[in-house]
C-alpha cells in the first residue's frame, strides 16, 4: 500500500534517526526528551533503568513539559503516540487511553508508586516527572486495567535556587508559579512549589481559576538512614464542557458549529470544584553493602463538587445515545456535591543481591495494603428543558436531590516478589503479585448493598539478550486482573454475586538501542482482555444476565525514537493498532473496533539552537480515524495538528531569563479531536482551535 503524504513525514524522521544509531558520528548534546537511562520506580525491577527491561516504559522530566508549555496530564497524548484522550474535556479530571484500553481512574494512577485516586484534580506544578509503564501491569498493580499504569513523581530537595514563571496564554488566562528548594548541608532539604492561575480558555464561559501549594522535605538521620516527607494540597474550580453529539444519523460538519460554544452555559450553571490533599512519608535505609529497606506511607483526600447543565438524548426522535437531527436535545440539571474520596496506602520494600547457583540474584519484595473509600450525598438529575447546538435556549433549574448515588469501600492486600538475574549477555526477569481484596458497596438510601472478597496471583516473565553493547532484543509476557459485581438491581439473576476475576495476559516483544547520539526502540504487542456484558432483554425482572462475553484483543506495534544532534534533535513516536472484538455470542459484534480508538497515531517533536541563545520547536499530532459508535457506522476522520514555539534565554547579572512564545494549533485545523461512548451515549469534542501562548520564567 503505497504512504500516503500525511504519513510521510513521521516514517522518514524515523528512518532517519535509525540510520544515525549506525553512524554514531555525532557529538554528545545535553537535551533529551525521553531519559530512557533513568530508572522507572513503577516498573518493578527498582533502579534499573528503563533501557534494560523488557517492556516499554516512559519517563517524561519536568523540564521538557515546560517547555513546550504544557501543565496537566491531558499533555500526554501529545506526546507519545500510544496515548489518546478519553473524554477529555475543560474544567473536568483527565482521562486517558494506552494502547487502546481506557486507563481505569481508580486503579491505574500511583503518585510516588502509591496507588490514588485519579477522579479529580491531579496537577503538575510539583512534579518532577511522569512515568507511564505501558501493557498490563498485574506484577505492579494488584488489579488495574491493561493499558498501563500512570505515576506521578514528586519534586523533592534539591541545590539552592529559586525558580519564577509567569505564563499567559490567549483569551487570558494567567498563572503564576514559583519554585524554591535549600540545603542546610547534607543533613536538611526542603522544597516549596506554589502555583495560581485565572483561566479564561478558548472556551467561552468556562472562565475559572486554580491554585496549589506543596512543600518537600528531607531529613538524613545517618550515613544510611533518610526520612522524606511531601505534603501537597490543590484545588481547581471551573464550569465543565459537556460535548457535542452526532445529529440523528449523521456526524455534524465541524464547520457548522460554533466550536466555542460551551453548551454548559446557562445562566444558572455552577462550576466543577476538584479539592485534593496529599501527604507522603517515607524512610530509606541501607541494611548493608547489598540490601536496603524502603517504608512509605501515603494518604490522599478529595473532595469534588460535580455541577452541570447536561445535554443528553433526543426523546423527540426516541434516541438517548446522540441529539436530534435538528440539533436539539434534553437539558437536565446535574450535582453531585461533596464527593469524598479517600484513600490510604502502606507499603513496605526490600531488596538486594544474593549469590545463587553461582550467579547473583537482584531479588525485590513488597508488602502493601491500602484503603479506599468513596461517601456522597444524594444527587440531582432532573430534566430542566431542552437546549440546541446551535443557539442558546434559556432553562431554569432544578437542584431537588432526586437520585441516589453510592458509596463504595475497599480493601487490598498485597505481596510482591521480583528476581532479576544476568547471564553473560542474557538477562532474565520474573515476578508475580498476590493480591486480595475486599469490595462493598451500597446505595445512599441503605439499598442494593452488596459486599465480596477475592484473591488471585498476577505473574509476570521477560528476558533480554545483549545483541550489541547499545542493541538489545525482548521479549515478555505477564497479565493483569480487573474484579466487578453484578449490580443489585432485580432485572439482573444472580443480582449482586462477584463475578470471576477477569484476567487480561499481554505478550510483547521488541528491540530497544541506545547511544550518545540517539536513542530508539520498536515493539510488537498483543493484549487480550475479556469483556462483561448484558446479555437478555434486561427490560424485567430476572431477565439479564451479565457474564464474559468474548474478549477485546488489541495487536499493535509501537516505534519510538529521541535523535540528538549538535544544538537540536528529533523526538518521535508511532503506533499502529489493530484493537476487535472477538468470540462474543451477539450477532454483529465479533471484528468491531472500540469506540474512539485511533488505528494511527505519530508524534514528532523537531528542536533547533538557530542563534546562541534562540531556540525554535516544532511539534506535530497526527491520530488517524475513530469509531464514533460501537457498530462501527460513523467514523471521525483524521486529523493532524502542527505547535510551533520558541525560547530566547540570556542572563541579567547571576540571573538566568527565558523567554518563550508559542502557538498551538498554528495552522487553525478544524476537527473531531474525539468520539467519548458514556453512558450509551455518543459524544464529540472539537480540536482546539490556534491559540498563542507566552511565559517568561527566572533563575535566582
Amino acid at each position: 500500500m503505497a504512504m500516503t503524504p500525511k504519513y510521510a513525514l513521521p516514517f522518514a524522521l524515523l528512518t532517519l534517526a535509525l540510520q544515525a544509531q549506525a553512524q554514531q558520528q555525532l557529538p554528545t548534546v545535553s537535551v533529551s526528551g525521553r531519559n530512557a537511562n533513568a530508572p522507572v520506580s513503577l516498573g518493578g525491577f527498582g533502579d534499573t533503568p528503563a533501557a534494560r527491561l523488557p517492556l516499554q516504559a516512559l519517563r517524561i522530566d519536568a523540564e521538557r513539559l515546560q517547555d513546550l508549555g504544557l501543565d496537566g496530564l491531558g499533555a500526554l497524548p501529545k506526546l507519545d503516540a500510544s496515548v489518546s484522550d478519553s473524554y477529555n474535556s475543560i474544567g473536568y479530571y483527565t482521562q486517558l487511553r494506552v494502547r487502546g484500553y481506557e486507563l481505569d481512574t481508580r486503579f491505574n494512577l500511583r503518585r510516588e508508586g502509591l496507588p490514588i485516586n485519579g477522579e479529580t484534580g491531579l496537577d503538575l506544578f510539583n512534579k518532577a516527572a511522569l512515568e507511564l509503564l505501558k501493557g498490563s501491569s498485574g506484577l505492579q498493580a494488584g488489579t488495574s486495567a491493561p493499558g498501563g499504569l500512570l505515576n506521578l513523581v514528586v519534586k523533592r530537595p534539591d541545590a539552592d535556587r529559586l525558580d519564577l514563571r509567569l505564563s499567559w496564554e490567549q483569551h487570558n488566562s494567567r498563572a503564576l508559579a514559583l519554585d524554591w528548594t535549600k540545603r542546610w548541608g547534607k543533613e536538611f532539604g526542603l522544597r516549596v512549589n506554589l502555583a495560581a492561575a485565572e483561566l479564561d480558555p478558548w472556551l467561552h464561559n468556562s472562565r475559572g481559576r486554580q491554585q496549589g501549594l506543596a512543600l518537600a522535605g528531607d531529613w538524613r538521620l545517618g550515613a544510611d538512614t533518610l526520612l522524606e516527607a511531601e505534603v501537597e494540597s490543590s484545588q481547581h474550580s471551573q464550569p465543565s464542557q459537556p460535548g457535542f453529539s452526532l445529529l440523528g444519523n449523521r456526524l455534524p460538519s465541524i464547520e457548522s458549529v460554533d466550536i466555542r460554544r460551551n453548551l454548559n452555559e446557562a445562566s444558572w450553571r455552577l462550576p466543577v470544584v476538584l479539592d485534593n490533599d496529599f501527604a507522603t512519608l517515607r524512610l530509606r535505609q541501607r541494611l548493608n553493602a547489598d540490601w536496603n529497606l524502603l517504608l512509605q506511607a501515603g494518604v490522599q483526600r478529595a473532595r469534588n463538587d460535580d455541577r452541570v447543565a447536561f445535554p443528553f438524548g433526543c426523546p423527540s426522535e426516541d434516541d438517548y445515545s446522540r441529539y436530534c437531527s435538528d440539533g436539539s436535545f434534553d437539558l437536565y440539571d446535574f450535582r453531585s456535591e461533596n464527593e469524598r474520596r479517600d484513600t490510604d496506602a502502606l507499603r513496605a520494600a526490600v531488596d538486594g543481591r544474593v549469590q545463587l547457583g553461582g550467579l547473583t540474584h537482584q531479588l525485590r519484595a513488597e508488602a502493601l495494603l491500602s484503603r479506599y473509600e468513596a461517601r456522597f450525598q444524594r444527587q440531582a438529575y432532573n430534566w430542566v428543558g431542552y437546549g440546541s447546538v446551535f443557539q442558546p435556549t434559556p432553562s431554569q433549574p432544578d437542584p431537588s436531590l432526586t437520585d441516589e448515588n453510592t458509596h463504595r469501600d475497599e480493601r487490598n492486600r498485597e505481596l510482591a516478589f521480583s528476581d532479576q538475574v544476568q547471564i553473560g549477555a542474557l538477562e532474565l526477569f520474573a515476578g508475580l503479585r498476590h493480591s486480595r481484596i475486599e469490595r462493598e458497596a451500597v446505595r445512599t438510601d441503605g439499598s442494593r448493598a452488596t459486599n465480596y472478597t477475592q484473591s488471585f496471583t498476577t505473574p509476570w516473565l521477560g528476558a533480554s539478550w545483549a545483541l550489541a553493547p547499545d542493541l538489545r532484543v525482548y521479549a515478555s509476557w505477564g497479565q493483569g486482573i480487573e474484579s466487578e459485581v453484578i449490580p443489585n438491581r432485580s432485572r439482573y439473576q444472580n443480582a449482586g454475586r462477584a463475578l470471576p476475576a477477569l484476567k487480561s495476559r499481554q505478550l510483547e516483544a521488541g528491540l530497544k538501542a541506545g547511544s550518545q547520539t540517539v536513542e530508539w526502540s520498536l515493539a510488537t504487542f498483543q493484549i487480550q482482555r475479556p469483556v462483561w456484558a448484558d446479555l437478555g432483554s434486561c427490560s424485567a425482572a430476572n431477565s439479564c444476565e451479565r457474564r464474559v462475553d468474548g474478549e477485546a484483543r488489541h495487536r499493535g506495534v509501537e516505534a519510538q525514537a529521541d535523535f540528538k544532534w549538535q544544538g537540536g534533535g528529533l523526538v518521535g513516536s508511532a503506533q499502529w493498532l489493530q484493537a476487535r472484538r472477538e468470540g462474543s455470542t451477539q450477532v454483529g459484534v465479533n471484528g468491531l473496533r472500540p469506540v474512539n480508538v485511533p488505528a494511527r497515531s505519530y508524534r514528532v517533536g523537531v528542536h533547533q539552537q538557530v542563534l546562541q541563545a534562540l531556540r525554535l520547536q516544532a511539534n506535530l499530532v497526527h491520530e488517524g480515524r475513530r469509531a464514533v459508535l460501537p457498530d462501527n457506522s460513523i467514523e471521525l476522520p483524521s486529523w493532524t495538528r502542527l505547535d510551533l514555539s520558541a525560547r530566547y534565554q540570556h542572563a541579567v547579572g547571576t540571573q538566568q531569563w527565558t523567554w518563550q512564545l508559542g502557538v498551538d494549533n498554528a495552522t487553525n485545523q478544524r476537527a473531531w479531536k474525539e468520539a467519548p461512548y458514556s453512558f450509551g451515549h455518543s459524544y464529540l469534542f472539537p480540536l482546539a482551535p490556534r491559540v498563542w501562548k507566552a511565559g517568561l520564567s527566572l533563575a535566582l
